[in-house]
């Protein structure tokens, strides 16, 4: 069979706010170095909603937004301030410790908006965990797409189709947004390494196996096809998997459990940097 496992989205909810978790799952707590995998929504907010996640630390990872719909406000402990729309990449880089909310900006919450993404953490290598924190923000414009027949994708990070995403991780890695006519075909090569395909809608199958929406397909070794069945949207992730195992706790994320808890007890203790301009926090 060329789907290997199906790991179905479970519903969260954040407060007023669904998500549909994917990773991590019992049984594939990771895919190449992605350990979290989030789709946020699809969700309406009427005029004077929106999202509010106060702020919060990480550690040992790397966070990536990515929006189909609407508009989110970052703020974090390096001073960044920024609204990430469709299209457009935010990467934040925690190493050994960031801070970050994010928060609906005014113009949406004051006018109701329809909100949709997906939000995912790779870990980082254990080489690069406790490395300086860092964020980069990639406009839609400078994103590398992939048009072929039926067929138009953004390489978000890696190298997938010739392209090189502009965001820098120090491990081998593939993420793309895939929308496909009914019909279309996408190759999808075992040198990518780990591979999944997310449906977000519509209706695919690989190598005959259909996907179910809302879920993760997982593949087996060796060169698979994509194939839509039916007008689709998808993202594909993976990439080489991490020698070691990881640990996730909260928001943290770390080979060594030891770590982790120093982590949760700086956290407790105010030892992280706090955001400029927020009094708010989210305790553990």
């Amino acid at each position: 069979m060329p789907i290997a496992a199906t790991i179905p989205g479970r519903t969260r909810d954040l407060g007023g706010f669904s998500v549909a978790r994917v990773l991590p799952y019992p049984g594939r707590r990771a895919l190449g170095p992605f350990v979290f995998f989030d789709e946020m929504g699809p969700a309406d907010f009427p005029p004077g909603a929106g999202i509010d996640v106060r702020p919060h630390p990480h550690i040992g990872l790397a966070t990536i937004t990515w929006l189909f719909a609407g508009a989110l406000g970052h703020r974090d402990s390096l001073g960044t301030i920024i609204d990430i729309h469709p299209g457009a990449v935010n990467w934040m880089t925690a190493g050994r410790g960031i801070v970050h909310s994010e928060r609906t900006p005014p113009a949406e919450r004051a006018a109701g908006h329809h909100m949709h993404g997906i939000q995912a953490w790779v870990a980082l290598p254990v080489a690069d965990a406790e490395c300086e924190p860092a964020f980069d923000h990639h406009p839609a414009e400078t994103m590398p797409r992939h048009v072929a027949d039926g067929v138009s994708a953004v390489v978000i990070a890696g190298t997938m189709w010739g392209l090189t995403s502009p965001v820098r991780f120090p491990h081998p890695i593939v993420y793309a947004e895939v929308q496909m006519a009914a019909g279309a075909r996408l190759a999808l090569p075992a040198e990518w390494g780990e591979r999944g395909a997310y449906l977000v809608e519509g209706a695919a199958e690989i190598d005959g196996d259909p996907l179910a929406a809302g879920s993760l397909a997982v593949t087996t070794d060796g060169d698979a096809e994509l194939v839509a069945t039916a007008v689709s949207r998808l993202m594909l992730l993976g990439g080489a998997p991490l020698p070691e195992g990881r640990h996730i706790e909260w928001n943290f994320v770390s080979h060594d459990p030891a770590r982790i808890a120093q982590a949760v007890q700086d956290w407790r203790d105010g030892r992280f940097p706090p955001v400029p301009g927020e009094t708010e926090f989210i305790p553990y």
